[in-house]
């Protein structure tokens, strides 16, 4: 087991690892929308810390010297099921055929008061 960081994605704010590559795999934790520099949301709407979560995952992959094409599989957590088609348009500018698989969630709240929250496992090669 080998455990991933880039400071291109924000610190873990807790005890656990950005991700960990295990068995073949990459395991995210679960990335919000805040940008690795200041620890604060690109934004307070769903669909800017959407994009911001998008780029966090995008450096850890990167980290791991995979893209978005080794997902296989994704967990969407929304605080508000109605921004699911929003997120969901800003989710698909990320993944090809054939998609990862995917859970989407509604969730009574998320860190520091987040919108959307997405983790991922990955193949690593």
């Amino acid at each position: 087991m080998r455990t991933l960081h880039t400071s291109k994605a924000p610190a873990a704010i807790g005890p656990y690892s950005q991700a960990v590559e295990a068995g073949g795999f990459l395991f995210s934790a679960g990335q919000i929308g805040l940008i690795p520099e200041t620890g604060e949301f690109a934004g307070p709407d769903v669909e800017t810390q959407a994009r911001q979560v998008f780029e966090n995952l995008g450096a850890i992959l990167e980290e791991a010297g995979v893209s978005f094409s080794d997902v296989v599989k994704t967990t969407v957590y929304l605080e508000n099921m109605a921004e699911f088609p929003l997120v969901n348009t800003i989710y698909a500018e990320h993944f090809t055929e054939p998609y990862p698989a995917r859970s989407t969630v509604a969730v009574l709240g998320l860190p520091k008061g987040a919108r959307v929250e997405i983790d991922i496992v990955a193949r690593v090669r």
